[in-house]
């Protein structure tokens, strides 16, 4: 009878967390859906592109909701429990409530486990792969960033202007000025130009204009009649390096290895092939591991919050004050927890501390169980 009623609390315990993860990451998801349009509207990626990498950022939403959904989970569960007498019924089985709570504490690391799993593996590999699909974009919509009468400058090393575009398709009156390096430069000037699509690719097909080249001060220019303008091989200025985020928790430490164990750091870090791994960046790198592989262990912590619900029973005149202040203390605990990566710093000693903080609060918190039911007990 103990295990089944165990097992019927932790599975509504999961469900709820499930429907509460699901609702919240759907919803956040929606809005940035909305704010991703930008890369169709504004930057010419295709919908392919934005598909991909709107759905592709689930489980940076989902990592980021967990925290906070496993906490409201499992105390609105227990507390529910509570005031519909439905506890009463461990108790009256003879279960004890450190035993009680040692079961949860047990449960606990599992959801450790997911949210390190999600943290150090499932949510840096999507959102390289989201990062990919814009790397190996092209401008797909590239008409629908053409607007007249403005200087469209999105486009990497190359910018636009076009006074009108008439019924037929036709820009009239272009300007364009590449830039392929500082010092070398080209500008355009040509009466019309059609977009065009040949054997794939976007051209930009130029009448009656000319070309003014600038290279290391020496101007040299030609007239022409018609020219082909190849567009596809630009791309936009949408971010599409990789970022630390973006790297393996792998490439983390091999990084990290490679930066403390070179004596010569300065001359040898950029020979790594690593993206990202240079001496500057080794602050960012402790705060990424940090928020991979330490901030999942405060789970256990912050379903032991929500196990203070079990130490003071409903008909207690304090009662409802308790709950506020035990709801209280987890959510000023979860706006700790996410500002918490930004106490990492390169400081051994420092970053060390913050990283034995979970296994501390998670011993005080424990040690304050047993401290109230020992006196209970008496």
């Amino acid at each position: 009878m103990k295990k089944i009623a165990y097992r019927k609390l932790s599975s509504d315990c999961a469900k709820f967390f499930l429907l509460i993860l699901c609702t919240i990451s759907v919803i956040i998801w929606i809005l940035q859906a909305v704010n991703y349009l930008d890369f169709v509207i504004e930057d010419g990626h295709g919908f392919f592109v934005y598909f991909n990498f709107t759905l592709l950022s689930f489980p940076k939403i989902f990592s980021g909701v967990f925290p906070f959904a496993v906490f409201l989970a499992f105390s609105y569960t227990l507390l529910k429990y509570e005031e519909k007498n439905e506890l009463i019924i461990f108790w009256n089985f003879g279960v004890k409530k450190i035993n009680f709570i040692n079961f949860f504490i047990k449960l606990s690391f599992l959801f450790v486990f997911i949210s390190v799993l999600l943290n150090a593996v499932i949510t840096p590999l999507s959102q390289d792969k989201a990062r990919s699909f814009i790397r190996s974009s092209n401008l797909d919509l590239f008409e629908s960033i053409l607007k007249p009468k403005k200087f469209i400058d999105i486009i990497k090393n190359l910018t636009i202007y076009f006074d009108e575009k008439n019924e037929y398709g036709e820009l009239k009156k272009i300007f364009l000025n590449e830039r392929s390096s500082i010092n070398t430069t080209q500008t355009t000037f040509a009466k019309k130009g059609i977009l065009k699509n040949i054997e794939g690719r976007k051209i930009l097909v130029l009448y009656d204009g000319k070309t003014i080249q600038n290279n290391n001060g020496k101007i040299s220019e030609f007239n022409f009649s018609k020219t082909d303008f190849n567009i596809s091989k630009y791309s936009s200025i949408t971010t599409s390096y990789q970022k630390t985020q973006e790297n393996s928790t792998s490439e983390l430490f091999r990084c990290l290895l490679y930066l403390k164990s070179s004596k010569q750091i300065l001359e040898d870090a950029n020979r790594v092939k690593i993206n990202n791994c240079i001496i500057g960046n080794l602050e960012n790198i402790y705060e990424e591991l940090y928020s991979r592989l330490i901030k999942p262990l405060y789970t256990t912590f912050l379903i032991a919050i929500s196990l203070l619900f079990i130490l003071k029973s409903k008909n207690d005149h304090t009662f409802k004050s308790y709950k506020l202040k035990v709801y209280s203390f987890g959510f000023f605990f979860i706006i700790f927890l996410e500002s918490s990566s930004k106490l990492i710093s390169t400081n051994a000693l420092q970053n060390f501390l913050m990283s034995a903080l979970p296994f501390i609060f998670v011993l005080i918190i424990y040690f304050y169980f047993l401290r109230i039911l020992l006196v209970n007990e008496k």
